[in-house]
């Protein structure tokens, strides 16, 4: 690897990561800025609701419009306005005199972050090719996965010994240092067959499109589908999302030139992304909940469980990245969701009596959680660990050697939109259903109970069981463990219906012969 395609890859992977550790590490800040930060618009729930959502919306909404803005005015200058803009707005949110100015500060955090997602793997697929680019997507994914897993046990960390403002301004010094890297050495790129007027018509319309469904899912989910706003963003979401592709068909120059779905990896890619990501949100979802809601494990050791499997998606991602530029990605997208479907019907054998693990860093003896982990989690951590490393940089492969290099940015931006609004919509649904189910259930363990009343919803939410002993608790936590093992199993018909799609629609050949291609005209 040269000089100049290290320090790219540096620069892309530090662009990616700094987005993914801002989505994760605020959860665990938000109790401590909720009691430190003065209100005076909005309540502290309702504010912390917004310091999450906020961000989160503008990086979905403005994702495909960020691709196409790399692609269209060159990848290198839209990276570096992204970096710049996330830099400063940390410092903003790390300054906040108060709530209202950290929600406004973050929807602009999540607008720069958008550029830096899909311009990250534009850089990566503008600057390398055939082995070596496949390898580099490994690297991205083992990176952007680390930071995902560590980002909220070091984020809890740096929030409980230091302050919450340390979690956003800890970016600048990554900032500077991605600057420098993409000023110093990354080439410029653009789509050279762009000469027309930007698209702004599609751009506002996909990015009320992504928006609409992103926020509605999340906050109809948030606000457990009683808010009528929710349904309100929701139909604007869909109107807008049927009328883009017919505006796209009808523009000289599209946003998303709709020539891109005709490439067969490039659609299969898509659906698959869909599923499969939409079975990671509702698996991690529930497991915390599981976790810590019925059988009692502290945050830290919640966060802990994890990590064995998140090793081996560092650790393995690059490998695999590399042997499916060689191989093809067809074998790894098949079998890796097929190996994380199993992992999660693991999840769905561990029954209400697994012992809780309370990890305390003061105290040794805690550091260690019980016999019982090692048989109820740390076999499905390893199995959807691996699978999950086995497909993650195959799947990027795959997706970035569908289409050619001039539509790299606006190509990852829509996958990546994807890769968030179907998690969104399909955990909102799957939230309904398990709702549904945990209180038909218990309706059907206690006799005469009235589960519709607000009150008892409130007592007994699904997945977090009263610390008490008499029996609604004891049926709570029953009915919770089956509500569970219900998205366990909706989990995995998910990975499955992604391994199947993979397998039946992924072409090895089309992603070889993109990848000589691209490796020739390089030379």
């Amino acid at each position: 690897m040269s000089t100049r395609e290290r320090w790219t890859l540096i620069a892309a992977v530090l662009g990616s990561s700094i987005v993914f550790v801002d989505s994760s590490v605020v959860t665990v800040a938000l109790p401590k800025i909720g009691r430190e930060l003065p209100t005076t618009v909005l309540g502290v729930l309702e504010g912390q609701l917004y310091v999450y959502t906020g961000y989160l919306l503008t990086l979905s909404a403005l994702l495909i419009l960020a691709g196409a803005l790399s692609d269209y005015y060159g990848r290198r200058r839209i990276f570096l306005i992204g970096l710049v803009g996330f830099g400063l707005t940390s410092v903003l949110c790390g300054l906040a005199p108060n709530m209202e100015f950290l929600v406004v500060s973050r929807v602009l955090q999540g607008a720069a972050g958008a550029i830096l997602v899909p311009g990250s793997l534009a850089l990566i697929t503008a600057n390398f090719t055939g082995e070596a680019q496949g390898r580099a997507y490994g690297v991205w994914a083992a990176a952007t996965a680390a930071t995902t897993i560590l980002g909220p046990f070091i984020g809890g960390i740096l929030v409980d010994t230091i302050s919450w403002r340390v979690a956003f301004l800890i970016n600048v010094p990554l900032v500077v240092l991605a600057v420098w890297a993409t000023a110093s050495h990354v080439s410029e790129s653009r789509n050279e067959k762009a000469t027309g007027h930007f698209d702004w018509l599609g751009a506002a319309i996909v990015a009320i499109a992504v928006g609409g469904l992103s926020f509605g899912a999340t906050y109809g989910q948030q606000r457990d589908w009683r808010d009528p706003l929710a349904y309100v963003v929701l139909a604007a979401g869909v109107v807008a999302t049927f009328a883009f592709p017919y505006l796209m068909a009808r523009s000289r120059e599209p946003l998303v030139p709709l020539d891109l779905f005709k490439s067969r990896n490039f659609t299969v890619t898509n659906i698959s992304t869909f599923l499969i990501y939409g079975a990671l949100y509702v698996t991690f979802y529930y497991l915390a909940l599981f976790l810590q809601g019925v059988l009692g494990y502290s945050a830290a050791a919640a966060g802990l469980a994890g990590i064995p499997g998140g090793l081996l998606l560092v650790f393995l991602s690059t490998r695999f990245g590399a042997l499916s530029a060689r191989l093809g990605p067809k074998i790894f997208m098949s079998v890796g969701p097929l190996l994380m479907a199993i992992g999660v019907l693991w999840f769905a054998r561990v029954p209400p009596t697994s012992p809780a693990w309370v990890f305390i860093p003061g105290d040794p003896s805690s550091w260690i959680p019980p016999s019982q982990y090692f048989v109820d989690f740390l076999p499905a951590q390893i199995i959807f660990g691996f699978g999950l490393a086995m497909m993650v940089a195959p799947l990027t492969t795959a997706l970035m050697t569908s289409v050619p290099v001039r539509n790299s940015g606006v190509a990852s931006a829509v996958n990546n939109a994807i890769s968030r609004v179907g998690p969104q919509l399909a955990g909102a649904v799957i939230f309904v259903a398990i709702t549904a189910s945990f209180y038909s259930g218990m309706a059907a363990r206690i006799p005469g109970t009235d589960t519709s009343d607000p009150t008892f919803r409130h007592d007994y939410p699904p997945l977090t069981v009263p610390r008490t002993a008499d029996a609604r608790a004891q049926a709570a936590r029953e009915q919770s463990t089956d509500a569970f093992h219900l998205a366990m199993y909706v989990g995995a018909a998910l990975l499955l219906a992604g391994a199947a799609v993979n397998a039946v629609g992924i072409s090895n050949e089309v992603a070889l012969k993109a990848g000589k291609r691209e490796a020739a005209a390089a030379t």
